[in-house]
């Protein structure tokens, strides 16, 4: 089917969240509708640095025409179906570089941008929507400032991108963070324990601090501000003591750092973006405040209940936030693209649907203001007024 208006091309990057194939089916239900033939590059950037030039599309494994038919059966399911990558194409190692290219790009470290450029042109795409955080959007940016048309959909957990209040993603995992927060309350009382649960977050702790505004915990430790063990373990002990069923909870952010300490890492490797996988903060804190209890506790330690949400949070269908905004982003993408603009991030900000220019993504971190909304020596939520602000709390602007 070839399209009278132009080719829309879509693909998804970094981790899945629940809200990706919701996107992909709004997008191509109404390019259809328009008159554009869509386009789903499979894998994320890295499918656009694996196109091979002498296949038809069709016979392309990296990529494949999307219809009406094939997006509706997907459209209410979590995850992406068109797959996902962390790849780089700017920074590819030379073990990564496709084998057919091995020739052209023998450094440690190559950009395979002219690639990504000749494969977009081979695919004939007008338009390219990614869809991902800010490190796949970083490369978006790039690429708009190559002279593609970008117009770019914010997904990610941990709500960090720049430019919008809301990322594809954020409520489902708010919602599950909450949810199984209190199922695991039931065993933390049971057994009159400190319940710690680690939480996604690298840079920003809006997924920690929120779910604790709703009352699944009783403290949460955020990347913004580093922490203090024993403050941390005094106040969940007399969380605890004031609790009739015996328990606290503290929710902590993957990025969250003790005072004087740095990151925790599962290991050494690093992404194509530079980051070191996280994990393992929450078996730290763990285990120091069950050691620390006794300090707190007349000389008697506290059993930790320990737990890291991880993929719970992130499989799935999503929940009715993120079904309605995919489809709103969406939209208003392709509202862009029949107005003839690009370089453009779809955003939410302030309640209202809006537009930013692209290169909002890589103009700063998006962080939780702690001078507004958390209380370092609490180690909770800080809340006063909520009068006029969103109904996230905290805006792209904070």
């Amino acid at each position: 089917m070839e399209g009278k208006r132009g080719v829309v091309g879509i693909l998804t990057g970094g981790g899945d969240v629940p809200g990706l194939n919701p996107a992909i089916r709004a997008i191509t239900v109404r390019a259809a509708r328009e008159g554009f033939r869509v386009v789903g590059i499979r894998n994320g950037w890295e499918g656009l640095v694996r196109i091979d030039r002498d296949r038809k599309i069709e016979e392309q494994e990296h990529c494949q025409v999307l219809t009406r038919e094939i997006v509706n059966k997907v459209g209410r399911t979590g995850g992406t179906f068109l797959h996902t990558s962390r790849m780089r194409p700017s920074h590819i190692a030379k073990k990564d570089v496709p084998q057919p290219l091995r020739g052209q790009y023998a450094n440690d470290m190559n950009d395979l941008t002219p690639e990504v450029l000749r494969n977009l042109e081979y695919l004939g795409i007008d338009y390219l929507i990614p869809i991902g955080g800010d490190d796949t959007l970083s490369y978006g940016v790039e690429l708009h400032n190559k002279g593609v048309k970008v117009v770019a959909l914010p997904k990610t957990m941990d709500n960090d991108v720049p430019g919008t209040d809301y990322c594809i993603g954020f409520s489902t995992c708010v919602t599950r963070t909450i949810e199984l927060s209190h199922r695991l309350r039931t065993t933390a009382g049971s057994h009159e324990r400190f319940l710690v649960i680690e939480v996604f977050g690298r840079y920003a702790g809006f997924t920690a601090l929120l779910p604790t505004l709703a009352g699944a915990a009783n403290r949460c430790v955020i990347p913004e501000c580093k922490f203090n063990i024993e403050k941390l373990t005094e106040l969940l002990v007399r969380d605890r003591r004031d609790n009739p069923s015996r328990y606290s909870v503290a929710l902590v952010s993957e990025g969250a750092t003790f005072e004087g300490g740095e990151m925790v890492f599962e290991g050494d490797e690093a992404d194509a973006y530079g980051h070191k996988k996280l994990g393992g903060i929450g078996d730290a804190v763990s285990n120091q405040v069950k050691e620390l209890s006794g300090r707190f506790n007349n000389g008697k330690k506290i059993g930790v209940i320990n737990q890291r949400l991880g993929y719970l949070v992130r499989c799935g269908d999503p929940d009715a936030l993120d079904s309605i905004v995919p489809v709103t982003f969406s939209n208003i993408a392709m509202d862009l693209v029949l107005s003839g603009k690009s370089g453009r991030l779809v955003s939410l900000r302030k309640g209202k649907y809006d537009h930013v220019a692209l290169n909002e993504v890589t103009s700063r971190k998006k962080v939780v203001d702690i001078n507004r909304f958390y209380n370092c020596e609490r180690l909770r939520p800080e809340y006063q007024n909520f009068n006029g602000l969103p109904m996230f709390i905290m805006t792209s602007e904070d």
